[in-house]
């Protein structure tokens, strides 16, 4: 199922410029792969004046982690639920920066385990089917 991004606004707690992705290609009860093409702008809220590092691609993914949790949570006109960010763990990053990646970034997550305090997700930003980093992220869930 896609969504474009005046779609996702309801499904993040970000606004603006913080709301990374551009739309969802696809989603199921346990993966989501989302599309994004912000890390190409000037203005990107996490640049530095030496580029973006490749580090910010764990917000990309935690976005992509956030929208899944809502979607799955079928909540899509109420505000999101709260999930926060714990761990990231065995991230691998394959390039220095995310602002020389000329085509789009396509961002998989994969839930590992989860129950109802929390989440594990592995996941792999991507352009052009080259791994540009990967890893794997804890969602804290309050009760």
């Amino acid at each position: 199922m896609r969504l474009d991004r005046s779609e996702l606004v309801g499904l993040l707690p970000h606004a603006g410029a913080m709301c990374l992705l551009d739309g969802v290609l696809d989603w199921d009860e346990t993966r989501i792969v989302a599309l994004a093409t912000s890390h190409r702008r000037p203005d990107h809220p996490l640049r530095r004046d030496d580029g973006l590092s490749a580090l910010c691609g764990v917000e990309y993914a935690g976005q992509a982690v956030a929208i899944h949790g809502s979607l799955l949570a079928g909540t899509p006109n109420g505000p999101p639920k709260p999930g926060y960010l714990a761990a990231v763990r065995e991230l691998e990053l394959a390039v220095d920066r995310l602002d020389e990646t000329e085509s789009e970034l396509v961002i998989r997550a994969e839930i590992l385990h989860g129950n109802e305090t929390g989440l594990l997700y592995a996941f792999a930003v991507e352009s052009n089917r080259d791994l540009l980093l990967a890893g794997r992220v804890s969602v804290f869930l309050p009760g």
